[in-house]
């Protein structure tokens, strides 16, 4: 799907509904474009289990499941519906194969809309079962660090102009959840200011970040991103550990991987969503480039 207007040109894969492309008219592209030496996807969307599960499986109702990483919707052709040269959507439901890993009826549905300088999206997901149903749900977008010639990646920061008193989540060597949480100094400039080296041991996830992060040059001057996720009670900054991959991944989560040496159980898992039959559940966000 291709959605443009005089400010940005935007492409969109069916598999997965995924970013492919973000550009302005004087060519430049903010997406990163998926090099498989660091990290081959480019903005992937996480449904129904964010991140790792505990030896891949979890429970439901004393039967075990396996599920990979970041869930099935990545790897999942959706249905396209194009609305306009501004506006589309995405759609899939359950089948036989995703009964086989999430033994649930649903409706999952991604909206994409252009508004100026603005990519606004939204994630529907849609409870067609008779009983309640559990999930995991959130982005992974990545976005070419530097963004202009002479920049470099570390010129760069992540500013959440509305934290106060942000906390990271810690997870284990392995990457699961350790159930601990301790306070992110942001300083001054309520700045993460980048480098390669903050991400060799993966992921910094941050709660009570507020609701917007900015990718901009540490100095102000410069072509910028700017992401809203008032729905997401969590923002990972990420990029490919120990490497020194030129883009950095803004990932607004709703939900939480799964904790270090348990198997989850999905009715009691605390970290997941919960919806009721018949229920919509909704998350929007938007990306403006400047």
């Amino acid at each position: 799907m291709l959605l443009r207007n005089d400010c940005l040109t935007v492409e969109i894969d069916a598999l997965g509904a995924e970013l492919r492309s973000i550009r302005t008219p004087d060519g430049t592209e903010y997406l990163w474009q998926g090099h498989p030496d660091f990290w081959k996807s480019r903005a992937i969307n996480i449904f129904p289990f964010v991140a790792r599960l505990w030896g891949g499986t979890y429970t439901y109702r004393g039967r075990t499941y396996a599920l990979g990483n970041h869930g099935f919707v990545r790897h999942t052709v959706l249905e396209e519906r194009q609305q306009s040269e501004t506006a589309g959507s995405f759609v899939m439901e359950d089948d036989a194969q995703t009964r086989a890993v999430y033994p649930f009826r649903f409706r999952y549905q991604v909206d994409y809309r252009l508004e100026d300088r603005a990519l606004r999206y939204a994630w529907r997901v849609k409870n067609q079962d008779d009983k309640p149903i559990y999930f995991g749900i959130g982005g992974h977008p990545g976005f070419n660090l530097p963004l202009e010639p002479g920049k470099d990646f570390s010129d760069y920061q992540v500013r959440f102009p509305e934290a106060e008193a942000p906390e990271r989540v810690l997870f284990s060597p392995a990457c699961f959840l350790t159930g601990e949480k301790v306070p992110y100094d942001l300083g001054d400039r309520r700045a993460i200011g980048l480098n390669h080296r903050l991400f060799d041991t993966d992921v910094i996830l941050l709660e009570h970040s507020g609701h917007r992060a900015v990718i901009e040059p540490r100095d102000g001057q410069g072509k910028s991103v700017e992401l809203c996720y008032p729905d997401c009670k969590y923002l990972g900054v990420w990029h490919a550990v120990k490497t020194d991959a030129p883009f950095v991944c803004l990932e607004p989560w709703a939900a939480l991987p799964g904790r270090d040496g348990i198997t989850e159980d999905l009715e009691t898992d605390p970290n997941v969503l919960r919806l009721e039959p018949g229920a919509v559940y909704e998350n929007r966000l938007s990306l403006t480039i400047r």
